[in-house]
């Protein structure tokens, strides 16, 4: 074989490799900068649900103005009685980038026409957003109600059937503990439960606490709840550095019942402070 030939072949050859992996690496830059660019916007629309509701103080600032930065907005009704077409509305909230005067800006925010309504056929269990309120809307006797009249904020919404209930819970902050401008998932929680067929609404909280965890007793409608401690009294519980103590909350009673007695809690802490007995 001719010896110019097979440079000049060994020329082309590398230069379609070149070409081939100089093509991979521009795809791989540009896919890189995808997923890149979709991770920030993920991160800052989930620091966005974290900004809370703001507080009453700055509340006060700017009602003084007569004006206004957060808009009410509602998520998509979600069907939680099929058999009575009962739905929950959660009621969340926009924060504009600047404060408007409360006699301008749009409030016409509302989508709710019974078309839509009834197209929604499944729902999930969990609910995920930033809201400050629930609505329960029974499309059958077109009455809608509103369950708090308080400021409040709060992130998921838990769906539980039971053979005579349903039953909607949440965690929700209702005041700014933490006093960081924001009444958000930060401060003190307390944990609500809304009884669709009794329709009433149950707070279960303890002073300078905050509601962890919490958890059904296997088919009863009664609670394990798991409470942080605001240890150094900061107002806000920290799961790394501070202590949890756990409860049962008896539904029938609606009551709090220690699981761990004070003396065998005594005996603990003497145990993991080396303290003789």
């Amino acid at each position: 074989m001719n010896i110019e030939k097979l440079k000049n072949y060994n020329q082309k050859l590398l230069a379609v490799l070149g070409s081939i992996l100089v093509l991979m690496a521009t795809i791989g830059l540009i896919m890189l900068i995808f997923f890149g660019i979709t991770e920030i916007r993920r991160s800052l629309r989930y620091n966005h649900q974290e900004e809370g509701i703001l507080s009453d103080e700055k509340i006060d600032e700017l009602q003084k103005e007569n004006k206004r930065q957060q808009l009410i907005s509602y998520d998509f009704p979600r069907l939680v009685d099929t058999a009575n077409l009962i739905y929950i509305v959660p009621v969340s909230h926009k924060t504009l980038s600047d404060p408007e005067f409360i006699d301008e800006g749009t409030l016409g925010l509302m989508d709710m026409s019974e078309s839509n309504l009834k197209s929604e056929k499944r729902y999930s269990k969990n609910y995920y957003g930033s809201f400050n309120n629930l609505l329960i809307y029974d499309l059958n006797k077109k009455l809608l109600k509103k369950l708090f009249t308080e400021r409040i904020n709060f992130n998921e919404i838990n769906i539980e059937y039971f053979n005579d209930d349903i039953l909607v819970l949440f965690k929700a902050a209702e005041t700014d503990s933490y006093k960081d401008g924001v009444i958000n998932l930060d401060d003190f929680k307390s944990l609500y439960i809304y009884s669709i067929k009794e329709q009433r609404l149950r707070q279960i909280r303890l002073e300078n606490s905050d509601v962890a965890n919490f958890s059904f007793v296997n088919n009863s409608k009664d609670l394990i709840i798991q409470f942080g401690l605001d240890q150094d009294k900061d107002g806000k519980f920290d799961d790394y550095r501070e202590p949890a103590m756990i409860k049962k909350y008896n539904f029938k009673g609606c009551n709090l019942i220690d699981i761990v007695d004070k003396e065998t809690h005594a005996l603990l802490q003497k145990t993991l402070e080396g303290t003789k007995k």
